[in-house]
Formats: C-alpha cells, sequence, structure tokens
C-alpha cells in the first residue's frame, strides 16, 4: 500500500531509534477513558478471520457488510468506473464543512495469505470505535460534522505491480472517489493507516500539514498519549490522504512506517490494545475539539 516517497533511508531509521524501543505502551498513563480499545480489537480480530481481503473479493465484500451495520447509520457509497468497490460511510450531522476520519479496509493481493491486521484492520476497526464513541458522547449543539469513512480499493487491483511507480492512480480508489464526490466539505482529513502495532511510535508522516499534527500531538498530552506521537518527521507516504491534500484539504496520515505491513508478518501477534487505546483516545480529543471550533 502506502509508498515510501524519497527520504533517505538512514535518516528514518535514525529517527525511529531516538523514538526509544519501549513496546509495552502507555496504557496505564492515558487520563480519558472514552474509546473502548477491547472493543477495537475485537474488530480487527473480526476482520482477520475474514482473511486475505482484496478489494473487490467476495470476502471484503461480506466484510462491508459487517462494517456497514456496525457503523452508526452506515451507508455505502460506490466508487465510480470500479463496479463492486463501495466505501462505507457514518456521518455525525453538524455544520460544514466538516471533519473526515478514515482508514482502508482492504488488503493487499499479495503475498498470498496475507491478513493486513495492522495494514488495514487496525485503523478500519479504530474508525468504527471512534463513531460510536463520539456519537455516544454527542451534545444537542453538536458542532461541526463528522464523516467516518471507511475506504475501499487502496490497494492496486489484481494484476498491478504494488510497487508501481503510479500507486497515486492505481490505487487509492475509495479516496480518491470521496474527495470527488464531496467538493468542498471537508475542512480537516484524519488518516489511520499502520496504528496497533506493538512499539507504536507515530512520528509526523512528511507530507502531513504541520499545524493539524502539532493539534494531533497536543491532543495526544492531554489523554496522556504523547510517547506514542514523538517530535520529528518520519518518510512521506502517498497514502489516502493524499487525494484531500491535493483538494486543498488539511489532512494527516498516521502511520508508523516502521511496522512490517507488506509481508505475512502482518499478523495478530503484532497488534497491541494498548497501541489502539492510545490513539483512539488521541484522536477522540483532537476530533471532539475540532468539531466544536
Amino acid at each position: 500500500m502506502n509508498r515510501f516517497a524519497g527520504l533517505a533511508t538512514v535518516a528514518v531509521l535514525a529517527l525511529l531509534a531516538g523514538c526509544g524501543g519501549d513496546s509495552s505502551g502507555g496504557e496505564e498513563g492515558l487520563v480519558a477513558d472514552r474509546f473502548d480499545a477491547k472493543a477495537a480489537y475485537a474488530l480487527l480480530e473480526e476482520q482477520v478471520g475474514y482473511g486475505q481481503r482484496p478489494a473487490g473479493s467476495p470476502q471484503l465484500r461480506r466484510l462491508a457488510i459487517e462494517l456497514r451495520r456496525q457503523l452508526p447509520d452506515g451507508q455505502f457509497e460506490p466508487i465510480p468506473g470500479e463496479p463492486g468497490l463501495r466505501n462505507v460511510v457514518s456521518v455525525l450531522p453538524g455544520a460544514t464543512p466538516g471533519i473526515v476520519v478514515g482508514a482502508h479496509y482492504d488488503t493487499l493481493v499479495k503475498p498470498k495469505g496475507f491478513v493486513g491486521a495492522n495494514n488495514g484492520a487496525a485503523g478500519t476497526a479504530i474508525v468504527v470505535e471512534l463513531a460510536r464513541a463520539l456519537v455516544e458522547a454527542r451534545q444537542p449543539a453538536a458542532g461541526r460534522e463528522v464523516s467516518f469513512v471507511l475506504f475501499d480499493g487502496e490497494e492496486p487491483e489484481a494484476g498491478l505491480p504494488e510497487e508501481g511507480a503510479d500507486f497515486y492512480n492505481e490505487g487509492l480508489r475509495g479516496s480518491r472517489a470521496y474527495v470527488a464526490a464531496h467538493p468542498g466539505q471537508t475542512s480537516q482529513m484524519i488518516l489511520l493507516d499502520y496504528v496497533g502495532g506493538e512499539g507504536l511510535r507515530l512520528p509526523r508522516e512528511a507530507t502531513s500539514t504541520e499545524a493539524l499534527w502539532e493539534r494531533l500531538r497536543l491532543a495526544a498530552n492531554a489523554v496522556g498519549a504523547s510517547e506514542y506521537f514523538p517530535a520529528g518527521t518520519g518518510p512521506a507516504i502517498t497514502d489516502d490522504h493524499t487525494p484531500f491534500l491535493r483538494a486543498g484539504v488539511p489532512a494527516i496520515d498516521l502511520i508508523d512506517w516502521s511496522y512490517p505491513g507488506h509481508d505475512l508478518r502482518d499478523g495478530l501477534d503484532r497488534i497491541s490494545v494498548q497501541s489502539l487505546d492510545a490513539v483512539g483516545e488521541a484522536v477522540a480529543q483532537l476530533v471532539d475539539e475540532l468539531r466544536r471550533e
């Protein structure tokens, strides 16, 4: 999936080394408790149980029905020109332009047997649980609209190289379609990608909007999750936030690029409930702040 856009590997390794090696997480330090990390893990595990889930596959279409059921007032949005592909969308009503919180729910086409515990399922699980938490906490004056979007077709279709030179046009099918279908309706976009791994550290992805990323770090500090969001900048990644950036929308990508997200090691044994909890609480805090502005 997401494409490395050109920072020196040695610099990235140095940055990651500087982030610390504690893989235990910091759940005991969190001071917020509105995100259900155990429920998120259960949904992650359920997705992995469907096996490999390439875009358009029967198993992904079955999963999409379940994800729509679990999202509050979940709806399908078809992807033009891509028969069988659909985004799954839930909207917390409010003033527009609104906030988009997204993740992709398809997996790599290869290697065979890839189940995408972190590369797909983790972000999807957090988005669904965030939607539940924020809908339950909604006040009468709801503030700005929040759309929770699960993107289909993030990975290229079968037969195309997953490390192709034109990943923006070969992949990102769901996010490109969403941006085209909702022009001018998004004020900020938050993308969740590799966000569930043990030892999670999320420096700013290099193309992510700096001001919005700093807001996220402040939100993480407010809930006791600052260790997961260290200072510094990681590699530039073409991902589902990129179509939003190209449309002029401030957007950030939460992705731990040190994680082995493109091979068979991406399984349940590498997932941390503490990491899911830290990201869920931090993003819930950020979204709550943004929607009240």
